[in-house]
């Protein structure tokens, strides 16, 4: 079994991190490179020593322990960025981790702060067995169907072992999590390429996260043809350091940013509220509130397992892990992100809007955000790439006379908040519909206890029917744009007119494209 990985996921130039790794086949080559729009080499090793270390019982849960391969220090030349390890043995086999190099301390070489995703990496992490999802290795081996795989996801997930290697190293023709035409008169109900995961054997869980897959990639691929300079930090840093975004105009959250700590939460509000713009460019943004112990070896997501399931549920609910939106938590997620999946939902993936245009639909042509982009009232955007499809974030609102939409503030959905553009989205499928579902709601009857206080059929109705949507609102003295779908950089990979400008509008009013600063006092 050859695997790896690191004891920290983001590092600084001077800093050292230890390279964890097992081999049966001896002795192995290191190489680290810079993933952007291509490879920058900055480490090469050869004749690395590398034991053969047995998975424990628990990896999942407990991490693996093995001892450290190599110690690695971070080059004072090596740029801010996501840096891909390979370890290959010798017979040839690879695989793969990675590190995010940040800028050094107290120093700003950009005006944007690119935020990782990686809470969401870790919460789909099924390497060794289970992750906040579901028992994949049950799943997998066909011990269980997925509602009772799902019984078996853990609440406590160990950071420290490796990753799945569709998450972190992904195959070029990675299909996207989306169907890429509407579903056909009486056809059966599908969702993206089924032949592409079932050839390789992967799990539901195995490309819905990790920095190559399809998102984040393809954002930085694009700011780099624009020139436009980036910063990079991790989930984990907004946690651990809560100054580490001062200083900077814009933090960016790309693709499926979905699980936020407490004290993650805190700094961004603390920066928007001072003044910072938030470019969410994401969908499910800030869904589920998580937390880290043992000095960030532990993972702490309970998700589905229920709120009382969480030991500090009783003692100090606020610290507990569950949906933001909660009512023990009293802070839902709409208040910073000014959308929520729950008003959201699936678009072009089984029933979920099957036939739906794969597009926005403008209701304000005249939000700064569209100017110069040739958009009028009524025109879709997007439906060729598809730009809506796998996770949607949305709001209520309701019509004006002048054919404008105006939010309706329900669950901490700003009352200024500007609508853009909208299209309809699909919380799950509905039951007895004909056909098996392949998206059921999840646990829907959680959400509408936990969240809503109402489990009625009428409240299940209103859930199941939602919005993606695209919108602004000012908040303090910051502002935030909220792109409400995981699928925008798709556009900006594929050069979309109509999302380059508008990605070009948000990132030059929130300060992005200005000169970068050298340093910073926080």
């Amino acid at each position: 079994m050859l695997a790896c990985y690191t004891d920290r996921l983001s590092v600084r130039p001077g800093e050292r991190f230890a390279l964890h790794a097992s081999a049966g086949a001896g002795p192995c080559s290191l190489e680290i490179g810079r993933i952007g729009a291509g490879r920058d080499v900055v480490l090469r090793r050869e004749g690395l020593a590398v034991g053969d270390h047995p998975v424990p019982e628990h990896a999942d849960r407990d991490g693996c322990g093995w001892p450290a391969a190599l110690d690695v220090e971070v080059g004072a030349d090596w740029a801010s960025g996501y840096y891909d390890i390979e370890l290959t043995d010798a017979a040839g086999e690879a695989t793969h981790h990675f590190v995010v190099v940040k800028p050094p301390a107290g120093v700003r070489r950009a005006r944007a702060a690119f935020v990782l995703a990686t809470n969401t990496y870790h919460a789909y992490n099924h390497w060794g067995g289970a992750n906040a999802y579901c028992d994949v290795a049950a799943l997998m081996s066909r011990r269980a169907d997925l509602p009772t795989a799902m019984q078996g996801a853990i609440g406590v997930l160990s950071t420290r072992r490796p990753f799945p290697q569709m998450l972190i190293a992904p195959p070029a023709d990675v299909p996207r999590l989306v169907n890429p035409r509407p579903r056909d008169f009486d056809e059966r109900p599908f969702a993206g390429d089924r032949a592409w995961p079932r050839r390789r054997e992967l799990s539901p869980y195995d490309s819905a996260a990790g920095f190559l897959n399809k998102w984040e990639h393809a954002f930085a691929t694009w700011a780099e043809a624009e020139g436009l300079a980036l910063d990079y930090v991790t989930d984990a840093d907004l946690d651990a350091e809560p100054d580490v975004l001062a200083g900077y105009a814009v933090a960016i959250l790309v693709g499926h940013s979905e699980y936020w700590t407490a004290a993650q939460r805190d700094q961004i509000e603390r920066f928007v509220d001072a003044g910072g713009r938030l470019a969410i460019f994401s969908g499910n943004t800030s869904f589920w509130k998580v937390r880290f112990e043992d000095g960030g070896a532990r993972f702490i997501c309970h998700k589905w397992r229920g709120f009382e399931a969480d030991p500090r549920a009783d003692t100090h609910p606020q610290d507990a892990t569950h949906l933001w939106s909660h009512q023990a938590f009293d802070r839902p997620e709409a208040a910073i992100t000014g959308l929520s999946f729950l008003f959201g939902g699936y678009h072009r993936l089984g029933l979920c809007v099957a036939r739906g245009a794969g597009g926005y639909t403008v209701y304000d042509e005249h939000h700064w955000a569209l100017e110069g982009a040739d958009l009028f009232y009524g025109d879709v955007i997007g439906a060729g790439l598809p730009l809506l499809g796998y996770e949607n974030d949305g709001c209520r609102f309701s019509f004006g006379d002048d054919g404008r939409l105006a939010p309706v503030p329900t669950l901490g959905v700003p009352e200024n908040l500007e609508i853009i553009a909208v299209a309809p989205a699909a919380f799950g499928e509905e039951a007895g519909r004909g056909y098996a579902p392949l998206i059921p709601p999840e646990n829907i009857d959680i959400v509408l206890r936990e969240v809503f206080g109402d489990t009625s059929a009428a409240a299940e109705r209103r859930l199941l029917h939602g919005h993606a949507v695209m919108a602004s609102f000012r908040r303090g003295a910051g502002e935030v744009f909220n792109g409400g779908t995981t699928e925008w950089a798709h556009g900006l990979a594929a050069h979309d007119p109509f999302i380059e400008r508008i990605t070009r509008n948000v990132l030059t009013r929130f300060g992005a494209y200005l000169p970068p600063v050298s340093a910073v006092t926080p």
